[in-house]
């Protein structure tokens, strides 16, 4: 494979459930970048719990967050590129508030939920930033939503449906989530790979979830965790081990190493 760039997904694939990046993991990931291979993170979560594992690699490169919906500075964490969502609020609330389900909106300075959860605390442990507010979602001051998050405890197709003309869709076993029309991990790789000028043929993209279909189908290689979804496996071209098993590693070893003698003239 003549690979220039590889695009990682977070949750399910480059960690385990534990929220650590294995040993394997982390040294494949070394070797490739020593290969001269682009490593990027494109994940669902935003920045400020993004940051601390592309610190941990030592990358360079931007950091694709909430879907597609921002784009980060590797060094400075400015927003390089941001893609806000509008929705009828009114609506949205009306569907939503009266429910025993959490919501999040994720904005361009910072998160609002309903109610905080595990991990919630997880994300203030690791980003080192609270929610900005926590109660009911009516009465709050939020404006540049970037992503809306409805865990609703099960699949709620019915329910997301009702937003598909506004906004873009991602459903999940546990709800599902809004971003703007068109967003998507794919679109923000496509904005990434014409500023490095590298051919979507050259770039390999790995991931399991349902927010990674887009880009698993349209880069050169999509590869998929034995984790993911059947739906998801059908979008890949390859189906790599579980993440708990160092399936990305696992990929990386197998297909992307180069070994000693391609490097002998």
């Amino acid at each position: 494979m003549n690979v220039r760039a590889i695009f990682i997904d977070m949750d399910g694939t480059l960690l385990t459930a534990s929220n650590n990046i294995s040993c394997r993991n982390m040294e494949a990931i070394y070797r490739l970048m020593n290969q001269g291979v682009k490593v990027f993170l494109a994940t669902g979560r935003h920045y400020e719990v993004t940051a601390p594992y592309h610190k941990e690699i030592g990358l360079k490169t931007p950091m694709i967050c909430l879907n597609g919906a921002a784009i980060h500075d590797a060094v400075t964490g400015r927003t390089m590129q941001m893609k806000t969502v509008r929705l009828n609020e009114e609506r949205f609330h009306d569907l939503t508030a009266e429910n025993l389900f959490n919501v999040m909106i994720h904005t361009a300075n910072g998160l609002y939920c309903k109610e905080t959860n595990e991990e919630i605390d997880y994300w203030t442990k690791v980003g080192q930033i609270p929610p900005r507010y926590i109660g009911d979602l009516r009465q709050a001051n939020y404006q540049e939503v970037l992503k809306y998050s409805v865990r609703t405890g099960a699949p709620s197709h019915e329910l997301s449906a009702v937003f598909k003309n506004e906004a873009e869709v991602i459903n999940w076993n546990d709800g599902f989530e809004l971003v703007a029309p068109n967003v998507s991990k794919w679109s923000a790789i496509r904005s990434l790979l014409r500023e490095f000028r590298i051919s979507p043929s050259e770039v390999v993209a790995i991931g399991d979830g349902p927010n990674d279909i887009e880009m698993l189908r349209h880069v050169g290689t999509g590869v998929a965790m034995g984790n993911a979804s059947e739906e998801v496996k059908a979008a890949a071209d390859f189906v790599t081990g579980h993440h708990e098993n160092d399936g990305l590693a696992e990929f990386i070893e197998r297909y992307l190493h180069k070994s000693y003698e391609s490097y002998v003239i």
